[in-house]
């Protein structure tokens, strides 16, 4: 029985060390030269929309983010209007989407297929962020 275990754990420490030697394994691409690789437009984006600053909700926007397989956006970002080039950041947002769009085809991605409604953007205490907007909290 111990000439057993031993055997077992030597060729589990073999097939360890054989799977771990760098020489044996063929290098992969590096990830920016995947055709598939994440773009650098999402961190332009969040670059572009990282001045929050605002002094009142009206100048508080909701950015739809990528796409999910069913659908819809990701994600939401808050940015103000007050420092945005929003044209220039909904352009952005686009072409991400459409990054994204095509990569779910490639993939052939799911999702849940849920529903992610615009939280709105408020803005608390001089920085615009994700919430609902205090007219569609009245209106509930």
């Amino acid at each position: 029985m111990n000439k057993l275990l031993l055997i077992l754990l030597l060729g589990c420490a073999a097939c360890t060390t054989q799977a771990q030697d760098p020489k044996s394994s063929t290098p992969s691409a590096p990830p920016a030269a995947r055709s598939d690789a994440p773009s650098n437009l999402l961190t332009q984006i969040r670059a572009l929309t990282a001045d929050k600053t605002c002094s009142d909700t009206s100048q508080c926007r909701s950015l739809p983010i990528g796409a999910m397989a069913c659908g819809g956006p990701q994600d939401y970002l808050p940015y103000s209007s007050l420092r945005t080039d929003e044209k220039a950041v909904r352009e952005l947002a686009e072409r991400y989407k459409a990054e994204r769009q095509g990569q779910i085809a490639k993939r052939g991605e799911m999702s849940i297929c849920r529903f992610h409604p615009d939280p709105g953007a408020v803005c608390v205490s001089g920085a615009c962020q994700l919430g609902a907007s205090p007219e569609a909290v009245q209106a509930r």
